[in-house]
């Protein structure tokens, strides 16, 4: 009876999660300006998106490009980072520190994206530093970073710590065994900390909209919440969002994969 009610409150979570994204999904092949009227099967709205036809073509691939370089800059960033912190971490000896330090990593993964937000416009305004792209890709680092030590961390504790050394007494120089020795042994954890960093650029909203600053730059998430602000949704973006949820859920998907793979070749 019990795993009964569990399995309902989960298909049920889910359809509750899923159904908003589910509408947007068909209705965006449909030729109709609003949610609910649907006038048959159409691809016409991904046509006017795609060819520029759309009412608001350029500001929204402004913004789509926008999301992408941001996104690519702050996952790369983040991953360099995220990796060599996790090295360091990895290699204090102080396990009481150690453990201080980790605990501090994951303060901003259970954080509210509000609150980081807010406090990363109030350090930025504090600093004199006007919001734009610099500040958007420092505040996406800044969230991003600790996601990647979480996916590197449990490569290092599964590595063997003396090889190393061994590196180093054969006559490797430390960099030459970090490049040679470490990074292959993490890499498969840098490749994931890299999709998710990536895939939480893309898909944040309130960290953005707190460190934009007001001159024009837009994102697709602020770009979508203006847009809906006037009275409602572009209805290419639509299109926009399923293709934006189809390419998270792909990478979501890779991710997952990865892991259980790296799991089973650990196993074995």
């Amino acid at each position: 009876m019990k795993k009964i009610l569990a399995n309902a409150y989960l298909y049920l979570l889910l359809v509750i999660l899923y159904a908003p994204i589910a509408i947007i999904v068909i209705f965006s092949f449909t030729n109709s300006k609003t949610i609910g009227d649907w006038k048959g099967f159409s691809l016409d709205l991904y046509a006017s998106l795609l060819t520029g036809g759309a009412q608001h073509a350029s500001a929204i691939s402004t913004a789509l490009l926008n999301t992408i370089i941001i996104a690519l800059v702050a996952a790369s960033l983040s991953t360099i980072l995220g990796s060599v912190a996790a090295v360091g971490i990895f290699n204090i000896k102080n396990r009481k520190v150690r453990q201080a330090i980790q605990f501090t990593n994951n303060i901003p993964m259970i954080n509210p994206d509000i609150i980081t937000g807010i406090s990363l416009f109030l350090l930025f305004v504090s600093l004199g530093i006007s919001g734009g792209f610099v500040t958007v890709i420092l505040a996406h680092i800044a969230f991003c970073t600790p996601y990647v030590v979480l996916s590197v961390m449990p490569r290092l504790n599964r590595m063997n710590p003396n090889i190393y050394e061994a590196a180093l007494d054969l006559g490797a120089t430390p960099f030459q065994a970090f490049r040679k020795v470490i990074i292959p042994e993490i890499k498969p954890g840098m490749i994931s900390g890299f999709i998710l960093a990536f895939t939480l650029s893309i898909d944040d909203f309130a960290v953005t909209l707190f460190t934009k600053g007001s001159n024009g730059l837009e994102t697709l998430s602020t770009y979508i919440y203006a847009d809906a602000r006037k009275g409602g949704l572009t209805p290419e973006l639509r299109c926009l969002a399923s293709i934006i949820f189809l390419t998270v859920l792909i990478l979501l998907i890779v991710i997952n994969r990865r892991s259980r793979k790296n799991e089973t070749k650990t196993t074995y």
